[in-house]
C-alpha cells in the first residue's frame, strides 16, 4: 500500500500541476503541499 504522501505526489504529477496550483485548489500554501509530499506533516 502506498503512503498518502506518495499518492499525493503521484496524482499531482499525473494531472501535470505544480505544488502551487494544487495549493490554490485546496486552499493551503505550497509549503503545506511540499510538507505533505515529503511526509513532514501527516502525523
Amino acid at each position: 500500500m502506498r503512503t498518502i504522501n506518495l499518492r499525493i505526489r503521484e496524482l499531482r504529477h499525473k494531472k501535470k500541476i505544480t505544488q502551487q496550483e494544487l495549493a490554490d485548489i485546496v486552499g493551503v500554501s505550497f509549503q503545506t503541499i511540499s510538507k505533505w509530499e515529503n511526509g513532514d506533516s501527516l502525523r
